[in-house]
Formats: structure tokens, C-alpha cells, sequence
């Protein structure tokens, strides 16, 4: 699923423009894991990507969170090193596994377009930055 925040004001003078989120896309990776990819602003008209791996705690106490940012001058390098890693464990490590069996977890995800009520409890809580649903674009 992707959101556009629709709260994005162009007030570049903004201290708290670094939390906004201006496009995000989640995975989420079996029961505990959910992968966020956030496309933020700086203050310099600039963009950046934000990564963040978020896994919910055995004791149900939160979440941990691990966070990479990635700069505009690194996203070829970033894109070619990723894609050439995943090659090779298809190609060299894995060529008789059937990877696209995971396919329909994603799919069906992105098919269903989640209701008011209880995505906002998903979004709000998975999500660092504490946006709520409210501050969404679904």
C-alpha cells in the first residue's frame, strides 16, 4: 500500500518538515515484521528515502525499529547493489525455488483497501512517526 500525506504544506521553514512523510509504502513481512519506505523532504528542497524495519517485541511490549536513510546521490548505486544481491541468490543460490509463491501475501494486501476503522490503529501504531491515519491518503 502507498499514502501521500495530504497535510504536506510547502512551507519550507517548517523545523518539523524532517518528520513528514510525503509518500510511504509498507510491506509487511509475516507476523511481526512490517518494512516502511518513506520519501521525506529537507528544508533545502531536497528528497531523501527513509527505510525503516519495524518488528513488534515477543513480550507484545512495542516495537523495535531500525531506520536507513538514503541519499538522492545514492539511489542508483543503492538500486543496482540491491537488485544484483537478489540475482544472485535466485540465480546462484536458489535457481529451483519457487520465489513468486510469496507473491500472494503482497497481492492480496494491496488489493483490499482497508476500512477507517482499525487501519488507523495499524498506521498509527506500526509507524514511528506517530501520524495518524488522519494524516493519510489512502
Amino acid at each position: 500500500m502507498a499514502y501521500e500525506n495530504k497535510n504536506f504544506s510547502g512551507d519550507r521553514n517548517n523545523d518539523n518538515r524532517n518528520n513528514e512523510s510525503l509518500f510511504s509504502k509498507r510491506i509487511k513481512a509475516g507476523k511481526r515484521r512490517t518494512y516502511f519506505f518513506d520519501v521525506r523532504a529537507t528544508r533545502g528542497n531536497d528528497y531523501f528515502i527513509t527505510i525503516t524495519e519495524s518488528k513488534k517485541r515477543f513480550d507484545d511490549n512495542g516495537y523495535d525499529r531500525h531506520k536507513m536513510f538514503l541519499y538522492k546521490e545514492d539511489f542508483n548505486k543503492f538500486l543496482t547493489a540491491l537488485t544484483e544481491t537478489i540475482g544472485y541468490v535466485k540465480t546462484d543460490l536458489m535457481p529451483d525455488f519457487d520465489f513468486d509463491a510469496y507473491n500472494h501475501d503482497q497481492e492480496a494486501e494491496e488489493a483490499t483497501v482497508p476500512s477507517s476503522e482499525g487501519s488507523s490503529d495499524i498506521i498509527s501504531s506500526s509507524h514511528e512517526d506517530g501520524a495518524g491515519v488522519d494524516d493519510w491518503k489512502i
